[in-house]
């Protein structure tokens, strides 16, 4: 059914109230979709206020790092081929084959990770069989070195692949809290996990499920529902700063209502209040709230566990996206836009007598 536009002159303002109806109606429902909801939302304010909206620019987008800006160089350290020979009886010699092959000298990130876990493994296990002593010095010098190299392998296997760089992306909309509620929490336990595994490794527990990581990584291909998240973040503080400044206006030059008494006015506002505030907006910034802390927190987490090798193009990305704590952060201002706009709109109330009860 076609949307049709609806004009409204100031002086009739109780169509405000009415519009629901209307556009039920004729189909075209604003509130209806996150990518309208927060303009119709400041627009309708600033209507029964009668104050001019203002639209504010969204806050400059910080973007996941470029591939070459995320991936850190891994020094190789494999022993020397003809040593890899004598060591037959030694499943060290099929790892370091499977590296040797045409599939292995290109290697994602991924796979790189699971190698150099492998031949650790495989190296350690190795060291008894191995009599001559020169041969086992090369051996104990390879294991070190891989072992100090491990956390850059970790950091290109989570942070420096395609897949993560999917999951993040800004390029698929808002989130839809209806249709990936259920996927985020799939996404936070799998999170979850990676950072354990992390830990494990770094306390050299090298005997972890590493093929799990690869389904892992396979779902952060679909949905990027991490940069929807951040999507939604940056359109919700904006709006949100719109809303409050056209409340503060009416707070700060001119009584909603005198004595304390509602009004005409004051009872379209409390209308609308519970109508489009609380029925619409607040439960998808509840939605925002709660799936963000869902998911960025263990994001975060990833990236600090691994902090010692975070590339330096990295840094902002963790301070304004991936943080839930640090002054610049996306999810901090979002929390202080939601606390400011719910005390605007109780000081506003409170002058009619209106204030909402807990």
């Amino acid at each position: 059914m076609a949307c049709f536009k609806v004009l409204i002159m100031p002086v009739f303002r109780i169509v405000i109230l009415l519009l629901p109806v209307v556009l039920l109606i004729t189909g075209c429902d604003p509130l209806a979709k996150p990518e309208t909801m927060m303009d119709e939302y400041v627009k309708r304010l600033g209507y029964v206020l009668e104050v001019e909206p203002r639209y504010s620019e969204q806050i400059p987008t910080t973007r996941l790092p470029r591939p070459r800006e995320r991936r850190l160089p891994v020094p190789e350290a494999d022993i020397n081929l003809l040593d890899f020979l004598s060591l037959y009886g030694c499943e060290l010699q099929f790892v370091i084959g499977e590296k040797n092959s045409i599939m292995g000298r290109v290697m994602q990130p991924l796979n790189r990770l699971r190698y150099e876990v492998r031949f650790i493994e495989a190296a350690r296990d190795c060291l008894p069989e191995i009599d001559d002593e020169s041969l086992r010095q090369t051996l104990l010098e390879a294991i070190e070195t891989k072992q100090q190299n491990l956390p850059v392998v970790i950091w290109n296997g989570t942070w420096g692949t395609d897949e993560i760089a999917q999951l993040m992306s800004l390029s698929n909309g808002l989130f839809q809290p209806e249709k990936s509620q259920h996927e985020i929490f799939l996404l936070s336990e799998d999170i979850h996990y990676l950072n354990q595994v992390i830990r494990q490794l770094y306390q050299g527990a090298y005997d972890q499920e590493m093929e799990y990581l690869g389904e892992i990584q396979q779902r952060w291909q679909y949905g990027s529902r991490a940069g929807q998240l951040q999507n939604s973040g940056r359109l919700l503080i904006s709006r949100l700063d719109d809303a409050t400044h056209i409340l503060n206006q009416r707070i700060q030059h001119e009584p909603l209502c005198r004595q304390g008494k509602p009004n005409t006015q004051a009872k379209q506002l409390e209308a609308m209040f519970f109508s489009v505030y609380i029925d619409k907006v607040q439960p998808y910034l509840a939605a925002v709230s709660q799936r963000s802390e869902q998911l960025f927190d263990p994001l975060a987490e990833l990236a600090q566990l691994q902090e010692t090798v975070m590339p330096d193009p990295f840094t902002d990305y963790y301070s304004t996206t991936l943080s839930r704590n640090h002054p610049d952060s996306m999810w901090v201002i979002l929390n202080k836009r939601i606390k400011e706009h719910t005390t605007a709109w109780q000081d506003l109330l409170e002058q009619c007598g209106l204030r909402p009860s807990a």
